[in-house]
Order: C-alpha cells, then sequence, then structure tokens
C-alpha cells in the first residue's frame, strides 16, 4: 500500500509533463504539414520545378568548380 502513495502522483507528473509536451509540439506547429516531407522522398532532385533542386544545384555548381576532376 506505501508503493501506491509514490507511485500515484509519479505517474499522475508525468502524464501531466506528457500533456503539456504534447500541447507544446501542436502550438510551435509541429503537426502543420505532415504531407510535405512524405511525398519530398518522390521529387527528382534536378527538376528545375522543384524548389529545392534550385538551391542544391547552385551548391553543386560552387562545389564543382572547387573540386579537381576525378580521374
Amino acid at each position: 500500500m506505501p508503493a501506491l502513495y509514490v507511485m500515484i502522483p509519479a505517474a499522475l507528473l508525468l502524464v501531466g509533463v506528457a500533456v503539456y509536451i504534447f500541447f507544446w509540439a501542436v502550438d510551435s506547429g509541429q503537426y502543420d504539414d505532415l504531407e510535405s516531407p512524405a511525398h519530398s522522398i518522390l521529387f527528382d532532385d534536378h527538376d528545375p520545378r522543384h524548389q529545392a533542386a534550385v538551391k542544391n544545384d547552385e551548391t553543386v555548381s560552387t562545389d564543382e568548380q572547387e573540386r579537381p576532376p576525378r580521374a
């Protein structure tokens, strides 16, 4: 019986912390866009219509200038 006096408040504290973290995640926008990360793997990186491709092409072109050619 004395163990219940410790375990019940500990469980309630743990649930309270979990609920607080969940509401913090929702308020900070962690669950706003669930579709884009799942679909981004389907896009070709070199597709000019894809925004990430434009950024990656600029990085690749500057990296290719700095590296020596492969043998």
